[in-house]
């Protein structure tokens, strides 16, 4: 059963709000279980997909090619292409160049779809084939490195929109294919058609009768890369991070001597996660936090091997403030890491971050931790992905004096925001 939070009389985002009852966990906003090896990736540029993953030599190659994300079909019951590139090794490889991920499952597919021999949901069966594919996704991406905190893109293609019966099969089938993703640890997110299942999403955004994914990508193939202005689709859908599109369909492109068929996608969206592997200069402790205040949890032998997720900042040690969040959810301070930025952060390694949707529309962003502070310019629209960085408390909105620091440095309270917790502080995000 979702949470429920009773609002009386409070004023968010400019609007009074009376005494109303608002599901925060429930769909359509329903929560992500992150567990402490979890973090999330957001990639804003040019990407291709193609049906089966290059070689790294070819990858490599590629590392000249405006595109710096590669959508990779991990699985599915309709995976049509063979994947002999595409195990943990190939992941570590490529994502070590630099390369993001978006990771594909071609899972059932609609009953009216247009696809030819393709395997499909039932009506009767739809909530539990979704939860099914969503269980099968989520093993075969970890068994190739892609940790919590990932977006799985479930592939529905084009089917006859004006099907009743088919619509509501595959908007069934979806929710349960979020609902399990966030269950599990899981961003999720839908590949589908301009004209079919993107237009059905966009149609139940705010329903209560679905679980609402965290990012759509479209396709339509009329060579216009604008993440905005989509037909069907109100722009304040799917509005924070939670976009992409493939506006170009099969052609072939040759950058650094390799010729490979593709489509065009760009992004701004959430992608794959993974950890890198990195060797500590000395030995060191990890904290159970981003601070030598927290409790020790371990020691780490000189010239070991570490697994880092994501980066954050802490008090300073030497000439870094940035902390390394392991794969464990413990931290280290990258000082003592043998990573190439002794300052700031190193990239292709992300930021932590712990996105969660909005459960309001127009929801206020501050510049502190409290309704007192000055407000950033804009509202977020229901739906919206609050990129969680840390919490703290504040001033108390609702059952919750926690608030949300973002990763644009603004802050949003708590209790707007489908953490799991609507009056404490949400594992695994840290404290600010």
């Amino acid at each position: 059963m979702g949470r429920l939070r009773l609002l009386v009389g409070l004023v968010c985002g400019g609007l009074t709000l009376g005494m109303v009852v608002v599901p925060a966990a429930a769909e359509p906003a329903t929560t992500v279980n992150y567990p402490a090896s979890a973090t999330a990736t957001r990639y804003t540029g040019l990407a291709f997909d193609t049906c089966t993953a290059p070689t790294v030599a070819q990858m490599s190659a590629w590392t000249s090619s405006p595109y710096k994300a590669i959508g990779i079909y991990f699985g599915g019951v309709n995976r049509g292409c063979a994947q002999p590139q595409l195990t943990a090794s190939w992941v570590s490889t490529v994502t070590r160049m630099g390369w993001r991920l978006i990771p594909i499952y071609m899972g059932y597919q609609a009953p009216c779809t247009t696809r030819v021999n393709a395997v499909k949901m039932t009506a009767p069966s739809a909530a539990t084939q979704g939860t099914s594919q969503a269980a099968d996704a989520v093993a075969k991406a970890a068994a190739i490195g892609l940790l919590p905190g990932s977006a799985i893109y479930g592939d529905m293609e084009h089917y006859n929109a004006a099907d009743a019966t088919c619509r509501a099969t595959v908007l069934r089938y979806l929710s349960s294919w979020t609902k399990e993703l966030h269950r599990r640890g899981y961003l999720s997110a839908v590949y589908a058609h301009q004209d079919s299942g993107a237009r059905h999403l966009a149609e139940v955004y705010n329903s209560t009768s679905y679980a609402r994914p965290d990012a759509l990508w479209i396709a339509r193939w009329d060579l216009n890369s604008a993440l905005t202005g989509w037909p069907l689709i109100s722009d304040r859908y799917w509005s924070v991070g939670q976009r992409a599109k493939q506006y170009r369909g099969d052609h072939t492109e040759t950058y650094g001597g390799v010729t490979l068929n593709i489509d065009n996608d760009r992004f701004d969206a959430p992608v794959a996660s993974v950890w890198y592997t990195y060797t500590v200069r000395t030995t060191i402790y990890a904290y159970s936090g981003p601070s030598t205040a927290y409790p020790i949890r371990a020691t780490i032998a000189q010239n070991s091997s570490v697994r880092i997720v994501c980066q954050t900042y802490g008090p300073k040690i030497g000439t870094s403030s940035v902390w390394n969040k392991l794969i464990n959810g413990t931290y280290v301070i990258d000082y003592y890491v043998r990573t190439p930025n002794k300052t700031g952060y190193s990239p292709p390694i992300p930021g932590c971050s712990y996105p969660y949707q909005t459960t309001i529309d127009n929801l206020a962003r501050r510049s502190g931790p409290g309704s007192a502070y000055s407000r950033y310019p804009g509202l977020l629209p229901s739906g919206s992905l609050a990129w969680v960085t840390c919490q703290r408390a504040g001033s108390t909105v609702g059952t919750t004096a926690v608030w949300d620091r973002l990763t644009d440095g603004s802050w949003v309270t708590d209790y707007y925001v489908a953490t799991p917790s609507n009056t404490t502080y949400s594992a695994p995000i840290r404290r600010c």
